[in-house]
């Protein structure tokens, strides 16, 4: 029988922890003020932020960052890396913590208030696509990891990050860009004051072909429209934004065939891959100041469309036509989160109190999984008409007791209600859940230059409808948890517990910030709708925990230094002989960057490192480790005209974007195959941009 070592929990290295920051602490005076570090692009400085985990990206570190695509801004969070396993117009892949997210199942994101991902996908539960972010936008990204607040909700067990968009721009914006494999992007965007507010706009074109035998032909069109207004101690902004893309697809193929020379580095077992989808949506902004407090509503309407061809196993299940398969949605949301916040006392204690209510609707019609043959639908698996609600109302209290304690303590009641309407009656149903998570979190400040967090939360993310309701496999007609079945119905709200140790440095070094965390997560179960096949397959109960080490350095004015590790051990709970190990798991990362200005000259580096993988659960197949460095560099050929060059994989490194491992069947094959399927790499590139402040 295989065993693992055992590891030492990481919440029991706190006093280790500890212990190496006291010859730190041990000459802070413990009756100076909290040190507020205030430089041009900083994490939460101490006093502020509720976790070692938790800090802010601006658009300062932005400026600088090279990026291949528009996912990886969220790379700019410490430990998650970002990648692509088919075409650019499709969600990304996420790794972050321990987890393989899929398409965004355990992170949430939001963009000016609004919800990211989506439940019930035609394609992955918490689909997370940002292809519709304008980078030039972006004032702030805020991140937190871990199930310690009361505020995030669903999809939110590894972390959560928010963009923000700024509300005006000092000088118009023009910006041309083009490189190698047709890649081209433009961008125009500008603010103007009317009628006593500012009008803000911007519209982006891009696309590219990429290295693909088969060229990408990727489309993308982004739009918005923004105004916003201050009146007293009220601020209102309204904004309108709309996006819509197509793309062919290079999706993951078998290194079976790469071996065999069937197909080359960037070739395609299936050309017709690909995919459309759009995302339009308006939403609302309303903040009011009170000498106790403030009030914030926020109440959005997004309408996205989505239709995927893919094809995994060539083909295994259809020898004639093949196996690729057509995933379509249509959707509506409508939702409003609204908070009031007071600063109070408990006492003789300095407290503030909020209280928030978030409520949701998704409204599909319909989702629908289709057999294809070169994107020609041939017949229909499943197809469903879904409504799905969420109402959530929490309560967070933060209480200063000394002026070395402080405390948030927290509460969050969520409501859903899945209602499925499918083509197989027996499928059809409605379903309500509820879950109540309580947080809590202590603050220690020995000092001027640390604080130390000790954080306990439980969180959960929901399971897609279709498997919650459904009773009957629709591809087999198979009863739900009949023998023989492939699929178990799936828990509607899925819980997670979360716990950390977390200490965060300040000022020891003129302009550097380090924090360290030691985390544990518990997952109740990893039951996910497979939307490739339409059904859900039963996960096990998990656990990770890990160590991340982050260091933000700003060694002089407008330069930026910052490394980050992150090691996770991730591992289900159960008794299996299949073994213990969660495939796709990430156990090992790494990040390095310099970003800076001299004179006309700017730019940033940046090494990123994505560890080995487990890709089945005895850890006998293994995907091998990437190291990436991208680089830009920016000269200012006049006051408002600058220069850009960016070259990404600049080592020309052959690596994975990911790897996977299941069966498949190539043509002349007389049987499945298991083996590794993989999606490489792009090659070194070269881009230039030219952009012009009007």
């Amino acid at each position: 029988m295989k065993t693992t070592p055992r590891i030492t929990p990481p919440l029991r290295l706190l006093p280790a922890l500890l212990l190496a920051a006291l010859p730190a602490l041990a000459n802070a005076d413990d009756n100076q003020p909290l040190q507020q570090v205030e430089v041009s692009a900083s994490l939460i400085p101490l006093g502020v932020a509720d976790s070692a985990n938790q800090g802010t990206v601006t658009a300062k570190q932005l400026e600088n960052r090279p990026l291949l695509r528009t996912g990886e801004l969220l790379e700019a969070v410490p430990g998650l890396i970002v990648t692509q396993h088919a075409g650019d117009g499709k969600a990304n892949q996420y790794f972050a913590r321990g987890f393989n997210l899929d398409h965004g199942t355990d992170f949430r994101t939001t963009v000016m208030g609004m919800p990211v991902n989506l439940p019930t996908n035609a394609h992955g539960q918490g689909y997370s696509d940002l292809n519709f972010v304008i980078p030039e936008l972006i004032s702030t990204i805020q991140y937190k990891k871990g199930t310690y607040y009361a505020e995030e909700g669903d999809f939110s067990a590894a972390g959560a990050a928010a963009f923000d968009y700024v509300r005006q721009l000092e000088q118009g914006l023009l910006s041309v860009e083009a490189g190698q494999h047709r890649f081209h992007r433009a961008l125009v965007a500008n603010a103007t004051p009317l009628a006593g507010g500012t009008l803000l706009y911007a519209l982006e074109r891009a696309g590219q072909d990429g290295p693909w035998d088969t060229p990408e032909d990727y489309k993308r069109t982004n739009g918005v429209l923004s105004y916003s207004w201050s009146r007293g101690d009220d601020d209102v902004r309204v904004t309108a934004m709309g996006m819509h893309s197509s793309w062919n697809s290079t999706d993951q193929v078998p290194q079976r065939a790469l071996d065999a020379g069937l197909i080359g580095r960037y070739g395609a077992l299936d050309p017709s891959d690909g995919g459309e989808t759009s995302r339009y949506s308006l939403s609302g902004d309303w903040t009011r100041q009170y000498a106790d407090g403030a009030s914030r509503v926020n109440a959005y309407v997004i309408k996205s469309r989505l239709g995927l061809y893919s094809n995994f196993t060539y083909v295994l299940d259809d020898p004639e036509h093949g196996d690729q398969f057509h995933q379509a949605e249509s959707r509506q949301i409508l939702g409003l989160n609204a908070e009031r916040t007071w600063q109070h006392k408990l006492g003789p204690f300095a407290s503030e109190t909020a209280i928030g209510v978030q409520l949701r609707q998704d409204h599909l019609a319909p989702v629908g999984l289709y057999l294809s043959e070169e994107r020609r639908r041939l017949s229909t698996v499943r197809e469903d008409e879904v409504k799905e609600r969420s109402s959530a109302l929490y309560v967070s209290n933060s209480t200063t007791w000394t002026p070395w304690l402080r405390t948030v303590a927290g509460l969050r009641a969520d409501r859903y209600s899945f209602d499925v309407d499918s083509d197989t009656a027996a499928n059809s149903g409605k379903v309500d859940a509820g879950i109540n998570s309580p947080k809590f979190t202590a603050i220690f400040t020995p000092g001027k230059h640390a604080e130390v967090y000790l954080n306990w939360g439980r969180g959960f993310h929901s399971n897609d409808a279709r498997g919650i309701t459904g009773t009957v496999d629709p591809k087999t007609g198979l009863a739900v948890d009949a023998d023989g079945a492939r699929i178990e119905r799936a828990t509607p709200l899925v819980k997670a517990i979360g716990k950390e140790a977390g200490l965060r440095l300040v000022g020891l070094v003129p302009g550097l910030q380090t924090t360290i965390a030691a985390w544990q997560l518990d997952l109740e179960s990893e039951l996910i709708f497979i939307g490739d096949a339409g059904t859900t397959e039963a996960g096990r109960p998990s656990r990770r925990h890990g160590v991340e080490l982050t260091n933000f350095y700003t060694p002089a004015k407008d330069w930026i230094i910052d490394a980050n590790l992150a090691w996770s051990h991730a591992r289900f709970r159960d008794q299996d002989p299949a073994g213990d190990f969660i495939p796709g798991s990430i156990s090992r990362t790494a990040s390095v960057g310099v970003s800076g200005e001299a004179g006309p000259w700017s730019g940033g580096m940046r090494l990123r490192y994505f560890g080995p993988r487990a890709l089945v659960e005895d850890d006998s197949v293994r995907s091998p480790s990437s190291t990436l460095v991208n680089m830009k560099l920016g000269y200012k050929l006049a006051a408002n005209l600058k220069l850009t060059v960016e070259v990404l994989n600049l080592l020309n490194r052959r690596v994975s974007d990911i790897d996977y491992y299941y069966e498949s069947q190539l043509p002349g094959e007389a049987a499945p195959v298991a083996d590794i399927h993989t999606h490489p790499g792009e090659m070194r590139t070269l881009r230039a941009g030219l952009a012009w402040q009007f």
